[in-house]
């Protein structure tokens, strides 16, 4: 120390520390792409990985790249995690059909097994979210007036407070969440698809998750009990429809008296 002391104003001193900082720096980033990539791997047979990888160089490698970097006609899947994948290709996103401001759900083009295989090569390419397990997707332990105020405060500006979907800009929308399966409502939130955030435990817990998915298949099995949805779209397509037909019933009635002989 006393010799480092002396030579503390040596003119190479500066680039000796700047030299051990980038050695640290990059030790430390090596450590953690190792973990990163342990974590990554975990709960995947080398054959899963193996046969996704064939899948993905066969159906996605054109847009994603054949290592999953991206390109211009799709983003990197590197750290995306199985969860995005489950999500886009089980609901028919991906892969998809025509280039538009964003991907159509259609008829799902994968069986479940391919579907694993494929969410098993991207898992491995990166640390990222998992597919949920069974008991967090269980509503039967949800709280549905709970999931009620979390939808509401974080979901129901896109979604509609019906979860009727509605439109944003340029082309895009928020979809309609009648007939969508715990598992790919959870994966959303989680990955945050299309123009959603992603809503990590931090801004919603596991539980008010489940939650939320517990008051939205309630609403769903209640139907409308009022009568016609109207698109659920609350008061504005309300009030239209009434001024709509009261201002026919006028115009009738208008007519009836003018017609009548005097």
């Amino acid at each position: 120390m006393k010799a480092l002391s002396q030579r503390r104003r040596h003119p190479l001193a500066a680039v000796a520390l700047l030299l051990m900082g980038l050695l640290i720096t990059g030790g430390l980033y090596m450590a953690a792409g190792s973990v990163n990539e342990a974590k990554a791997a975990t709960g995947y047979s080398a054959s899963d990985i193996e046969a996704g990888n064939k899948l993905f160089i066969a159906n996605c490698a054109t847009c994603h790249g054949l290592n999953a970097e991206g390109s211009a006609d799709g983003p990197s899947l590197i750290g995306v995690g199985a969860a995005a994948v489950d999500f886009q290709v089980g609901t028919g996103r991906m892969p998809m059909q025509m280039q538009g401001p964003q991907a159509q759900a259609k008829p799902v083009q994968f069986d479940d097994a391919q579907i694993s295989q494929l969410s098993a090569f991207v898992a491995s390419l990166g640390a990222g979210p998992a597919i949920p397990s069974e008991d967090m997707l269980d509503t039967s332990h949800g709280n549905s007036a709970a999931g009620g105020t979390v939808f509401r405060v974080n979901c129901a500006m896109c979604h509609n407070a019906a979860a009727a979907g509605g439109a944003l800009t340029r082309g895009k929308f928020a979809p309609a969440l009648a007939g969508v399966s715990e598992k790919h409502i959870y994966e959303a939130m989680i990955t945050g698809p299309q123009n959603m955030p992603v809503f990590n435990d931090s801004n919603i817990t596991p539980d008010e998750k489940r939650d939320v998915i517990t008051f939205l298949k309630e609403i769903e099995s209640q139907g409308s009990p009022g009568g016609a949805k109207l698109g659920s779209l609350g008061p504005v397509a309300e009030g239209l429809f009434i001024w709509t037909a009261g201002l026919g019933i006028i115009i009738a009635f208008t007519i009836w008296l003018t017609s009548r002989p005097s």
